[in-house]
């Protein structure tokens, strides 16, 4: 299945996720028409279940996806529906079509069965139709839907990529949908899951910007040979490639080892990862190109903008490296090297998912 979707969802951006488009998306803020091409895709309903119209895919099956929409820069939150389809799925709701997203960030009450309270940092918040968010209790953790005409108001935020990142603002409000979390998903799991899709996408990112930059070593003549022939660019170049396969192995292990739910530990160490390959790989690629990765025209810009955003965003590296170095130094050193060479990380997946 999952050859299946690489090929289909690749070619459908070799098609229609040009440079061209990809800044026309960030002038304009939302390609309309580029959603709706792909939403008849049927993309955001990949990992819902067959009965409900999906596809009854997997986490391993989208790892490829996932990573291809940051090769392209997809000015989309394609990653946020089929991530909030899976999740509405999982909580015996219906998936929803049209443009959807989620809230990792929010200090959301509910009270009498209405909602009050700010959402940060809100992937496309303005243009969704829906929006998913998790209202943290003592008992139980409820999962909210509520629609964008349900918004008393909007804080209108970029991200260094020109992505909207918004703030909003809700003021009791009756949830469209709103159920219990079931008790194998932390209070978190929105956090864990932007991580993980936003791992992937940088790991796709740097594998362009490696490719690219190969490309233009190859070809870029100074003093009377290519400058990739040089060792100062070559040792840059390697490092590089370094990042890139780190990064996408993490990845790939985060996205394989969450089957039905996510594997903390995994997606933890992919946002490290990925996050510190994302600000060495862009600074390498650009040092290669020189000033014409700067250019407006050159697609590098669109890549290491990204790479430069999505670092931070569901938890920086510094974010993760704090959760896993908590819940390692909380058991002890004496259990640290025999949970590595044993591989018994259960104690530590608990403490990153609190």
């Amino acid at each position: 299945m999952r050859d299946i979707f690489d090929s289909t969802i690749e070619r459908f951006f070799l098609d229609m996720v040009s440079t061209e488009q990809v800044l026309h998306a960030e002038k304009e803020g939302w390609h309309e028409e580029l959603w709706g091409s792909l939403d008849e895709l049927g993309f955001t309903l990949a990992m819902a279940p067959e009965s409900a119209g999906g596809a009854g895919a997997n986490w391993t099956d989208l790892c490829g996806v996932a990573r291809l929409t940051g090769s392209y820069s997809l000015p989309l939150p394609l990653l946020e529906a089929i991530f909030s389809n899976w999740l509405l799925s999982l909580c015996g709701l219906d998936p929803l079509t049209g443009a959807l997203t989620f809230a990792a960030k929010s200090d959301l009450k509910l009270i009498e069965e209405k909602l009050t309270g700010v959402l940060q940092d809100v992937p496309w918040g303005r243009y969704a139709g829906h929006i998913l968010a998790i209202v943290p209790e003592a008992e139980q953790n409820h999962l909210v839907v509520f629609t964008s005409e349900q918004i008393e108001s909007v804080e209108q935020v970029n991200n260094v990529a020109g992505e909207a990142r918004d703030t909003l603002v809700l003021a009791q409000v009756k949830p469209a949908f709103s159920t219990v979390l079931p008790a194998q998903f932390p209070a978190n799991i929105l956090q864990l899951g932007g991580a993980m899709i936003r791992s992937a996408q940088i790991a796709g990112a740097l594998h362009k910007a490696m490719n690219i930059s190969h490309e233009y070593a190859a070809e870029r003549v100074q003093f009377g040979r290519p400058i990739g022939s040089f060792q100062a660019i070559q040792h840059q170049l390697a490092q590089m490639a370094e990042h890139v396969t780190a990064s996408v192995i993490s990845a790939e292990a985060a996205f394989s080892g969450s089957p039905d739910a996510l594997d903390p530990l995994a997606v933890c160490a992919a946002k490290i990862c990925t996050s510190e390959a994302a600000g060495v790989g862009a600074s390498i690629a650009h040092a290669v190109h020189g000033a014409i990765g700067f250019t407006h025209e050159h697609p590098l810009h669109l890549l290491s903008r990204r790479l430069w955003s999505w670092r931070s965003e569901f938890g920086s590296e510094t974010y993760w490296a704090k959760q896993l170095g908590e819940a390692v130094c909380k058991h002890g050193y004496q259990d640290f090297w025999p949970a590595v060479t044993a591989g018994h990380f259960d104690t530590f997946q608990k403490e990153i998912r609190e």
